[in-house]
C-alpha cells in the first residue's frame, strides 16, 4: 500500500539579499538596485520563481516519505515551509530511471487534471547499485538528406543520429523518461538532481551495498552516472542541480557521515535530519534561476 504523497505548504513570498531565517523559520533575502550614477540605491523585492508553485518530485528512497519516516522533515518539506510550494512526492524506495512512468501515473491518480509547475527528478543511485550499463545517448547511421545553401537544393549523404530508448542502459532510460515527461507536459520545466555521494549501506545480508569507491557489477563508478545526468541537461534542454558537488555531503568521511547521514555504522546512503535540510538549502538557492511553467 502506497501512502498518500500530497504535501501542501503555506503560501509565501521570497525576498532577495543576505540569507536569514525569520521567527517563522522562513528564508528572507534583500536586494539592492544600484543606479548608473552609483549614488542612490533602491530596495527591491524579488519573489522566488517556485513560490506557491506545484512541484512534482520523482525519486527513490531518499525522497520516499515512508522509507525516510525517521526524519521529521524531508528536503521537500523544508521547501514547502520556505516557499509555500505544493510538493507531490510519489517516490518509492528502490526505484530507478525506468520507474518514472510509474511515478507519473501515481501523480495523475492523486492530482487528477492538475499540471505541475516544475518536475524534479532525483534518481540514479539505484541504477548504479544495480550495475546498469551507461550506454550511449544516440546511435549513428548514414542517410540521405536534401540541403541548399544559396544554390539549388542537392541530395547529400550525411551521418544521422537517433536517440537510444533502450531501458537496458542508463542513458537510454533517461532518454525514455525525459521524452515521456516532455510529451506529457510540454510546457513544464524539468530539473534533474544528480545522485549524492554514497558510502556503506548495510541493511541486511540480502541488501548490502558497498561504498562508491568500488566499481559496480558492470565496472562503472558512481561518477559515470553523475556525469550522465549532467550531460542530459544539454541532450534534452533540461535544468540540472548538481547535488553531488554542491551538497557538501561526503559520507566517505566519518565526520560527514555523523553530521549528515542516517547511521554512521550501517547507513551512509540515506541523509539524516541535517542532510535533508542541507539538500533543501541547496535547492532553494540553485532554483532561484530556474523559472517554473509559464
Amino acid at each position: 500500500m502506497i501512502k498518500s504523497f500530497l504535501r501542501i505548504g503555506i503560501s509565501a513570498a521570497l525576498i532577495i539579499s543576505g540569507f536569514s531565517l525569520s521567527a517563522q523559520n522562513r528564508p528572507s533575502f534583500k536586494a539592492e538596485v544600484i543606479t548608473p550614477s552609483a549614488q542612490v540605491s533602491e530596495p527591491v523585492t524579488v519573489q522566488h520563481p517556485w513560490s506557491g508553485k506545484k512541484v512534482l518530485f520523482i525519486g527513490d528512497s531518499i525522497s520516499d516519505c515512508i522509507a525516510m519516516s525517521y526524519v521529521d522533515k524531508h528536503y521537500y518539506d523544508y521547501l514547502s515551509d520556505w516557499l509555500g510550494i505544493t510538493a507531490y512526492v510519489p517516490a518509492i524506495s528502490g526505484m530507478n530511471w525506468t520507474h518514472v512512468e510509474t511515478q507519473l501515473n501515481l501523480f495523475k491518480q492523486t492530482a487528477g487534471e492538475q499540471v505541475p509547475d516544475m518536475i524534479c527528478i532525483f534518481l540514479g543511485t539505484n541504477d548504479y547499485n544495480e550495475g546498469v550499463p551507461i550506454g550511449e545517448w544516440f546511435t549513428e547511421e548514414e542517410k540521405e538528406v536534401e540541403a541548399a545553401m544559396g544554390k539549388p537544393k542537392e541530395t547529400f549523404r550525411r551521418m544521422y543520429r537517433s536517440y537510444v530508448y533502450s531501458k537496458e542502459t542508463f542513458k537510454g532510460r533517461i532518454n525514455s523518461a525525459i521524452r515521456l515527461l516532455k510529451e506529457t507536459y510540454p510546457t513544464v520545466p524539468i530539473t534533474l538532481l544528480t545522485p549524492i555521494h554514497r558510502a556503506l549501506f548495510n541493511f541486511s545480508d540480502s541488501n548490502l551495498q558497498p561504498e562508491e569507491l568500488y566499481q559496480n557489477s558492470c565496472g562503472e563508478y558512481l561518477d559515470a552516472y553523475v556525469d550522465a545526468v549532467k550531460e542530459a541537461s544539454n541532450v534534452w534542454s533540461v535544468n540540472v542541480i548538481d547535488l553531488n558537488a554542491d551538497s557538501n555531503m561526503f559520507p566517505l568521511l566519518d565526520s560527514d557521515a555523523r553530521a549528515y547521514y542516517k547511521d554512521e555504522q550501517k547507513d551512509r546512503l540515506h541523509p539524516g535530519e541535517l542532510g535533508h535540510r542541507r539538500i533543501a538549502e541547496v535547492l532553494l538557492f540553485r532554483s532561484l534561476l530556474l523559472p517554473c511553467k509559464p
